[in-house]
């Protein structure tokens, strides 16, 4: 298989986007991509998004943006994998590349969210779940990452004050990030006690432990290294080391152990033999943090802590830019933006750049390995990726 590149990314202003279509803000990331890479022509379109046709009554989103970006009668592909659309939307431009079908790709993904009322959102977003056992007797995914949260503070014996700080820390470290993010949703420093003070949506989840419904859009050009290096030098090359995908069972009910992240830590395992790494090569990474318990999980199914250890990582200053393992510098799910199909693209946008060594005052130190996980639902898919910098 030949060896991938990421040559441009794009990423529109993430937030409540009243003035624009699907369309436009898609159409706004995708331009961005092909400006930063010096293309006028993809050869292929991957786009991630979740719900279109509850969140904006639309599908056929392949025919739909490629036309209103000017590429028809390009190929092009709308894959769903629930929040994790934008992650396989990448995998599947990837394996587009890798084997040879196309030289210059499009990986992108999209969702227009705020067009609908909070209960169709709510319905939408539930979609991902277990219709027949947990949709059906009202659990929303607040509530069942709440229970993750309860079953994991009950498995490691944290007492109630200790792990409400220890979320809560998840919250105000991705904040601080995200407010120097200028494409970010919510730009605004929290602290210690706003995030604990704030109201109440699933015990122990408040609203700040909790990622916004989001419009935005994000995009990515993919293109083989060995072409990179011929005919786009204007930034330094991010190579695709590895990738990986794998799947759990879709309700939390079915699991042996609630508290781990089955699909993630089988998926990184991939990624990271496809790379020839460990976790403990990765300088930083973007993880899903749709809800604060879900970044203790993740990273310790990433390999980056032992089980029961995450959960003080943020506390104690760890997983900041500063850090030993930073995690999320643009400011995640929970500051960034959540619009589900699109997130997974925007955590490729930001750690190309931060590759590049071009993310502004999120820059970090010591940035040349960066890894990107992006799940579905209570993490019934997942989707890693590892990138590295070069001059």
């Amino acid at each position: 298989m030949r060896e991938v590149a990421v040559i441009g990314v794009g990423m529109n202003k993430w937030g409540e986007l009243w003035e624009k279509s699907m369309r436009d803000i898609f159409v706004e990331a995708a331009l961005l991509a092909m400006d930063d890479a010096g293309v006028k022509k993809i050869e292929a379109l991957y786009v991630g998004s979740m719900s279109p046709g509850i969140f904006a009554g639309q599908e056929h989103l392949e025919s739909l943006l490629t036309d209103y970006l000017g590429q028809c009668p390009i190929p092009a592909a709308r894959v769903e994998s629930a929040c994790a659309s934008g992650g396989l939307a990448m995998r599947t431009g990837w394996m587009d590349v890798a084997l040879g079908l196309h030289d210059i790709v499009m990986v992108s993904g999209v969702e227009k969210m705020l067009d609908v009322d909070g209960g169709t959102a709510t319905y939408a977003l539930a979609t991902a779940a277990d219709q027949e056992w947990e949709g059906y007797n009202g659990a929303t995914f607040p509530g069942l990452y709440a229970m993750m949260a309860h079953a994991y503070q009950h498995k490691y014996k944290i007492s109630d004050d200790r792990f409400r700080d220890m979320l809560a820390a998840v919250s105000v470290k991705n904040h601080a990030n995200g407010y120097l993010n200028e494409k970010a949703q919510f730009r605004l420093k929290m602290t210690m006690e706003g995030v604990k003070t704030s109201t109440m949506v699933a015990d122990p989840l408040r609203l700040m432990d909790c990622s916004p419904i989001t419009d935005g859009a994000a995009a990515a050009i993919l293109c083989p290294v060995d072409v990179a290096k011929k005919k786009f030098k204007h930034h330094p090359i991010v190579k695709v080391l590895g990738t990986g995908a794998a799947t759990d069972t879709i309700a939390l009910h079915s699991r042996e152990d609630m508290t781990w992240l089955r699909g993630t830590e089988v998926a990184a395992k991939e990624a990271y033999k496809m790379a020839g790494m460990t976790p403990q090569k990765i300088d930083f990474a973007e993880v899903h943090d749709c809800f604060t318990i879900a970044e203790i999980c993740v990273i310790e199914a990433l390999g980056f802590f032992k089980p029961g250890k995450g959960c003080t990582a943020a506390l104690e200053g760890k997983t900041a830019r500063d850090g030993i393992i930073p995690i999320n510098p643009s400011g995640g799910l929970k500051s960034k933006g959540h619009p589900v199909g699109a997130t997974g693209i925007a955590q490729i946008v930001e750690v190309t750049n931060q590759l590049r060594g071009e993310a502004g005052k999120r820059q970090l130190p010591k940035a040349k390995i960066g890894l990107t996980q992006n799940m579905g639902g209570s993490g019934g898919t997942t989707l890693v990726h590892i990138f590295k910098g070069e001059k």
